[in-house]
């Protein structure tokens, strides 16, 4: 007979996947990032979630990140900026990794607890959005990304976010970027509870201000943040959920899916193919080498670049319209006054799809 949990186990390098007491636990260990996942997180959660189903001594699974400051701030940008939008096809091969990890959430059969120890943003929110139940700590917070940085954030959230708070709320947070604070979170469904975490002097406080929470966060004047009231409430959801029939579980996860799957399935595979191809355009090559470099992004001089006759929002140089009357090199840049193969100079009206004479593609 197959024991299923002792399939082929994938090493972990980026997650951290501990058992005991019926109970799952599978962390997103890169604190260093902010538990942004990478191409091989997203292999490994992919695995955990498996491993984690398969076993018949797990009865629940809780999902976290490392750490204080983040439960997943989404895909690695610097990785995006340094891979993807140098070779955008091989993005559709990510989404295809993307999409395996969160139906590994969905179809797990058991149920998944959001430990929201930091901020759920980008892909992170869609990741909490994937799970059963969450619960956040009071000096984190959710909110998208994606328009900010030259992506869509339809990994999941275009897709949930109208099913969780409804179609303006949704419009709101996924155009707006603005971070929906832990009890606005609460009284929009997107978290079932909100737990204190931050301390002063060894006392929680409730309703931290934000000037408290950012101390906190800093150690400054008798400050903290403390995740034991978030063990606390997660560990109380376990053990009841522990005291549910198994069977009886998973089938009312697969059918309090329904809404959920729908929406994923009509148009993930969609999202895979489009993400792929914008990743060749510019607003992702400004947008997230801006990320990189800590600057703001140029998005009024992609506004005013594709307002201008002269201009294009989709080329950083303009158009492939040039071609050199020297060596024969096409789609050469619009903008471009020289050659970049043999130095030439070029003519305004230098088309690059003229194809009289001898003026081959050579580059």
């Amino acid at each position: 007979l197959m024991t299923f949990e002792q399939l082929p186990a994938v090493e972990y390098t980026e997650v951290r996947y501990t058992k005991a007491d019926w109970v799952a636990r599978i962390t997103i260990d890169r604190p260093e990032a902010y538990n942004a996942y990478s191409t091989r997180t997203l292999i490994e959660l992919a695995a955990a979630f498996r491993e984690a189903s398969f076993d018949d001594e797990v009865a629940v699974i809780v999902f976290t990140g490392s750490g204080q400051s983040a439960f997943c701030t989404g895909g690695d940008v610097k990785e995006y900026e340094r891979v993807y939008t140098k070779s955008p096809h091989d993005y559709w091969k990510y989404m295809g990794l993307f999409s395996a990890y969160i139906e590994s959430i969905l179809n797990c059969g058991k149920p998944v607890i959001g430990r929201l120890n930091g901020m759920a943003v980008g892909g992170g929110n869609e990741s909490h959005l994937a799970c059963d139940l969450s619960v956040i700590a009071e000096h984190a917070y959710v909110g998208q990304v994606g328009t900010k940085v030259g992506s869509v954030a339809a990994g999941g959230a275009t897709q949930w976010l109208p099913i969780f708070v409804g179609d303006r709320r949704a419009r709101w947070m996924l155009m707006l970027n603005r971070p929906v604070l832990p009890y606005q979170a609460l009284e929009w469904g997107l978290v079932n509870e909100v737990v204190p975490s931050v301390m002063k002097d060894g006392e929680f406080i409730v309703h931290a201000t934000p000037e408290q929470i950012t101390k906190a966060k800093k150690g400054q004047d008798g400050y903290s943040i403390d995740l034991s009231r978030l063990d606390e409430a997660v560990d109380s959801i376990v053990k009841d959920l522990i005291d549910q029939f198994p069977e009886c579980t998973r089938y009312t996860k697969q059918q309090v899916n329904f809404w959920k799957d729908l929406a994923w399935h009509q148009t993930v595979g969609h999202a895979r193919d489009w993400l792929s191809i914008h990743y060749s355009s510019f607003e992702p090559i400004e947008g997230m080498n801006a990320f990189v470099e800590k600057r703001k992004p140029g998005i009024k001089m992609l506004r005013e670049s594709a307002a201008s006759p002269d201009g294009s929002s989709e080329f950083p140089w303009g158009s492939y319209a040039k071609s050199c009357p020297e060596c024969g090199a096409r789609f050469i840049p619009s903008q471009f006054g020289y050659c970049g193969q043999c130095g030439k100079a070029l003519e305004e009206d230098s088309s690059a799809f003229d194809t009289s004479g001898d003026n081959t593609a050579k580059g």
